[in-house]
C-alpha cells in the first residue's frame, strides 16, 4: 500500500520561490481569489503551483494568469477542468488603481508570491516587483550564505 502524502496543516498552500529570487519586492498586497468548487478541493489537497504566474490588470480588474491548479480525479468528474485558466483577483478599487499606475508609469511588474488560507478563504499575496540584475542576484546569494554561516557559528557556541 502506498504512503499518503501528509496533509498541509499550515495555512500556506504554495509559494513562488522563483519570484523572490528573480525580483526585488517593493510592496505587497493581499487579494481574494474567485474559484470554482473543484479548484478549492484541489487547493485543500495542496495541488497548486505559482511558478510561472503573474498578475494582469485589464478592464479595471486584476487577473491571476499562469497559476496551475491540478484537478482531483475524484472531485471533477462532471466538469471539464482547465488547470491553467485565468482567475479573478478580488481587490479594492484603490488597490487596483495603485497597481496599474505603478505598472504603467514606473516600470514595475506584478507577480503572485503565495497562496494561503485565511479564515476559510483562499488569499493570494501579490507584490509590485522590479527585476534584479545578475549582480544583484549574486549579492543576495552571498548575503544568504553569510547569514547561514552566522547561524551555524551562533548555534555552535
Amino acid at each position: 500500500m502506498a504512503k499518503k502524502k501528509p496533509k498541509n496543516t499550515g495555512s500556506t498552500i504554495c509559494l513562488n520561490k522563483k519570484a523572490k529570487h528573480e525580483y526585488s519586492i517593493e510592496e505587497k498586497f493581499e487579494a481574494g481569489l474567485a474559484l470554482t468548487g473543484w479548484e478549492v478541493k484541489s487547493l485543500r489537497d495542496g495541488r497548486a503551483q505559482l511558478v510561472d504566474s503573474y498578475v494582469v490588470l485589464k478592464n479595471d480588474e486584476a487577473w491571476l494568469v499562469g497559476a496551475h491548479f491540478t484537478p482531483l480525479i475524484s472531485a471533477c468528474t462532471h466538469v471539464v477542468a482547465d488547470p491553467r485558466r485565468d482567475r479573478k483577483l478580488l481587490l479594492h478599487r484603490r488597490q487596483i488603481d495603485k497597481l496599474s499606475a505603478a505598472v504603467q508609469a514606473k516600470g514595475y511588474t506584478c507577480v503572485a508570491l503565495a497562496l494561503y488560507w485565511k479564515q476559510g478563504r483562499v488569499k493570494c499575496e501579490i507584490a509590485l516587483v522590479k527585476g534584479k540584475k545578475l549582480h544583484d542576484k549574486r549579492a543576495a546569494e552571498k548575503e544568504k550564505d553569510w547569514d547561514r554561516q552566522k547561524q551555524r557559528v551562533m548555534a555552535a557556541h
